[in-house]
């Protein structure tokens, strides 16, 4: 009998010991699974799910990337594909919180992996999903700095010097300079506040939804060039502006939703640090789709109500059209830039939680032994309370590959491509292990939805099948250097690379994870035999 997935997190059959509410217990299943605690335990069930939702920072998200459904599809494109893909990712949590509250650990994905697949291939699959993992969490946190560097410039450009020139030149090394200033301030934050970010996720949902409600009322009440109608909104089709066949230029355009929600199972990077990980974690992941797919849509519809011209719109040279569509909306420079603000914010609250989870991923890897230099990278900082070297290593490799935004004005489309794809893989790969192990690991577990949850599984590896070579195309044709979409080459270099490392290297060297079976089950038993006292 498939035991029921309840807000408390309790089901029948075995538990693991975080429901007892003490720090203790988590940190005795941490050590049963081959670790010790080494970071603390500062964060609750509300601020768990305020980080997952910083993570994906949907308002932002889905602003930075509003291009891709205008080129798509127009209106249908932006509402339907935010909720088709909406709830394939929950799905895709679903999943991963059913795992996860087996075997909550920040090495996450890569980890689960490696303890659910027969030993003949499970070095292997750990290897390449937990590079997946990392490559995923850096770029998509490059990826975010990038586009808020990218947003910041449209927005201020909002103020123009004469009809149609924005006041701020936005050359090539000015969008570089602004990146790295974000990116170095994210990893300030992240390490030298550490104590204070739960407090910081708290603030970014009401702030999100203030923001919201101040968009909504302002677009739709002033709307300076009239609304288009309900009609136009759910039922306008438009892909004459891809080059792409109807349906596949209507999958192209789902690029903006997938790299909204591509967060989903990041937040897994931070079990170590939560009060009660094999519960709260998995709640978060699902709560959070849920807020996100009900946040997107408060953000999308006034918008579509309110959109100027879909072909002056895509012609933007920013890419960003969003800070176009409050200025026509309200019909003054001020107003856009006063609702901007907040979407501005909340970017930099997204890059600081991204920066956080990448780190802790990185971190994670490194203490398996799995990163070239894994003695610096595994340790901790005790005064910080953080993985600072971890931290370190990931910045500069986010700092490196912006240099190519030097080389191609396209460098945001493949970093966010290939965090969406590394991402989708690396979730993937436990969910397919899982499945063909026949999901026998979850009666350990705390959650088991049984045929809903293996339907689930099925969606989840069915969209990742679909999303790798989705997205390693180009958005629009004909294809030229600027509109190429370099993904497909980065993550074919990645993935040689990765390949290559473990052949060459990881064969022999790399172990995987500690594996303590058994002390996990007796574990959960002793703590399933203490509760029933």
């Amino acid at each position: 009998m498939a035991k029921k997935f309840s807000i408390s997190g309790k089901a029948g059959g075995d538990r693991i010991g975080e429901e007892n509410g003490s720090h203790n217990s988590a940190d005795d299943l941490l050590e049963a699974m081959g670790y010790t605690a080494e970071l603390s335990r500062n964060r609750s069930t509300l601020q768990v799910v305020f980080m997952s939702f910083v993570l994906a920072s949907i308002p932002y998200g889905l602003a930075t990337t509003f291009f891709y459904p205008l080129v798509g599809g127009g209106a249908v494109n932006i509402i339907w594909g935010w909720v088709s893909v909406s709830l394939i990712i929950l799905c895709v949590a679903v999943s991963l919180g059913e795992i996860c509250s087996v075997y909550p650990t920040a090495g996450g994905v890569y980890y689960q992996t490696f303890m659910l697949a027969p030993p003949w291939y499970r070095k292997i699959a750990s290897w390449i999903c937990g590079w997946s993992f990392v490559v995923g969490n850096i770029t998509i946190t490059l990826a975010v700095n990038f586009g808020t560097s990218l947003f910041l410039v449209a927005s201020i450009n909002v103020f123009e010097s004469s009809p149609g020139v924005g006041i701020f030149a936005g050359e090539t090394y000015q969008v570089f300079l602004i990146f790295l200033a974000i990116t170095l301030l994210c990893n300030a934050v992240s390490s030298l506040g550490n104590r204070w970010l739960p407090i910081l996720d708290t603030f970014a949902i009401f702030w999100t939804f203030a923001g919201l409600i101040s968009i909504i009322i302002c677009t739709l009440v002033i709307a300076k060039h009239g609304r288009h109608s309900a009609d136009y909104v759910f039922r306008d089709f438009d892909p004459s502006n891809s080059g792409w066949p109807a349906g596949w230029s209507f999958m192209v355009g789902l690029l903006q939703a997938a790299y909204a929600t591509s967060s989903t199972g990041m937040i897994v990077s931070m079990c170590e640090e939560v009060e009660h990980p094999a519960t709260q974690v998995p709640k978060a992941m699902v709560a959070t789709v849920i807020i996100n797919t009900i946040g997107g849509l408060l953000f999308l519809i006034p918008l579509t109500f309110v959109l100027p011209n879909l072909v002056d719109l895509i012609a933007i040279p920013s890419g960003q059209p969003v800070p176009t569509i409050l200025k026509s909306a309200v019909g003054s420079a001020g107003g856009a830039i006063g609702l901007l603000i907040p979407l501005l914010v909340l970017a930099l609250m997204c890059g600081i939680g991204c920066t956080t989870a990448a780190s802790r991923c990185t971190w994670a890897f490194a203490r398996d032994g799995a990163i070239p230099g894994s003695h610096w990278w595994k340790k901790v900082n005790k005064t910080l309370d953080v993985p600072l070297n971890a931290m370190m290593l990931s910045m500069t490799v986010q700092i490196i590959l912006g240099i190519i935004y030097f080389g191609s004005a396209a460098a945001f489309n493949a970093f966010s491509g290939v965090g969406v794809i590394c991402l989708t893989v690396s979730y993937a790969v436990p969910i397919a292990v899982s499945l063909l192990g026949g999901r026998s690991h979850l009666k350990n577990g705390n959650f088991d939805l049984g045929l809903l949850g293996a339907t689930c599984n099925v969606i989840a590896i069915a969209w990742s099948l679909l999303a790798i070579p989705l997205f390693c195309m180009p958005s629009y044709l004909p294809v030229t250097a600027t509109s190429m979409n370099y993904a497909s080459v980065v993550f074919a270099a990645f993935f040689i690379i990765a390949s290559g490392w473990y052949f060459i290297w990881g064969r022999s060297n790399y172990a995987g994870p500690p594996t303590h079976e058994d002390a996990i089950l007796e574990h959960r038993h002793s703590v399933s035999a203490a509760d029933k006292y």
